[in-house]
């Protein structure tokens, strides 16, 4: 369960809790990766898909090690998949060790298909995944508040949180990955792992993201809901025509002069100067603003857009030569959206896709504006 010190962030929606019991099991919470692209059927090494259930992808890997003798570090994956659930990805492995596989057979795991590949999968290389997530106990007037909530979101997009999973059973990943940039320790000593020394600081900047993301909805709701009089004395930092150019905008996400970026679904960071412009392809969908992930590396954003940026990750720039940096969609859109409701039994099943590197748990918290495992 998450921690209730875990920074919560605002929803972009303003609908009062809906009422819907979830359980992340491997019949309510199916994924299914996306592979980037079609796998080439020749070469040396063997792609396997995978079916898991209540099974972590390093736990499946040990699986397939045991029993065909290919070392856990000679497989290749795209993307770790939670252990609650039903889940199914690709596995890449040397294409040599194929027939080791040919009499596999796991209580928890199967394997639904092969084809040969030129390379070995590395991290990154999915186009995103797709779930199905099943609620209960709904009723009638829930299930059309869910309904309502699923096609606003599908209308506007969402925003780009990392997920309770980024940030540690206890909530405090983040508080370790401070302390480690700041003393090199955690809990005052040192760690011998260095994947989980990057793992917690990347929680650290995780956390960092949210608080920046959580920021622009706020301006975003505000600029919205109030006056130009009320906003400048909401946002000191901003000037009357700044605070112009944010409430003259129709669309829920407002952009920034000076904020950085990126072609959507993926492509080139680069900066917001001609606004008008900039809104009309963020509003086609061809352009989404993308959040930083504080470190040395990553595209500068400038006037405004870094005001609001240092306000939340000022601090951050002390320790930016131990952070590579990168760049974040904040604002993404749901894709292959379709939802059901079954009176009956009380089940609302709903279908989506997201981008590589999203969470459908964020995307269900906000359309149930609650927390999902309380």
């Amino acid at each position: 369960m998450q921690n209730t010190t875990t920074f919560k962030p605002l929803y972009a929606l303003t609908h009062t809790p809906i009422n819907a019991y979830f359980s992340k099991n491997s019949d309510d919470f199916v994924v299914r990766e996306v592979p980037l692209y079609e796998f080439s059927g020749d070469g040396e090494h063997l792609i396997i898909q995978i079916q898991k259930k209540d099974m972590t992808t390093q736990e499946a890997l040990k699986a397939l090690s045991d029993f065909s003798g290919v070392k856990i570090k000679e497989f290749g994956y795209a993307g770790l998949k939670d252990k609650q659930g039903m889940t199914t990805q690709f596995i890449s492995m040397p294409r040599k060790f194929e027939q080791n596989l040919a009499n596999f057979s796991h209580e928890k795991m199967k394997i639904l298909s092969t084809a040969a590949h030129n390379n070995k999968l590395r991290i990154g290389h999915l186009k995103g995944n797709s779930f199905f997530i099943r609620l209960k106990k709904v009723l009638p007037s829930e299930a059309t508040k869910l309904e309502q909530a699923i096609s606003s979101i599908d209308k506007i997009g969402y925003a780009n949180y990392f997920g309770y999973q980024r940030f540690g059973k206890f909530g405090d990943n983040a508080a370790s990955g401070l302390e480690l940039l700041k003393e090199g320790t955690v809990n005052g000593k040192k760690l011998k792992n260095p994947k989980m020394s990057e793992f917690l600081i990347s929680a650290y900047q995780s956390d960092l993201f949210n608080r920046w993301l959580s920021k622009r909805v706020e301006i975003s709701r505000f600029a919205s809901e109030f006056s130009l009089k009320e906003l400048a004395e909401i946002y000191k930092f901003a000037n009357e025509k700044e605070l112009k150019e944010l409430k003259n905008q129709k669309q829920f996400f407002k952009l920034i002069r000076g904020e950085v970026l990126g072609h959507y679904p993926f492509g080139k960071c680069f900066n917001c100067e001609d606004l008008d412009a900039e809104v009309a392809r963020f509003n086609a969908r061809d352009i989404t603003s993308c959040g930083l992930i504080a470190g040395s590396r990553a595209y500068k954003s400038e006037g405004l857009a870094k005001v609001i940026e240092d306000e939340i990750l000022g601090e951050a720039s002390k320790f930016e030569a131990k952070m590579s940096g990168s760049r974040r969609f904040a604002w993404s859109y749901l894709e292959d959206v379709s939802f059901s409701y079954n009176a009956e039994k009380a089940h609302f099943g709903i279908n989506f896709t997201l981008q590589k590197g999203s969470y459908a748990t964020v995307v269900l918290e906000e359309i149930l504006h609650k927390d999902i495992f309380e």
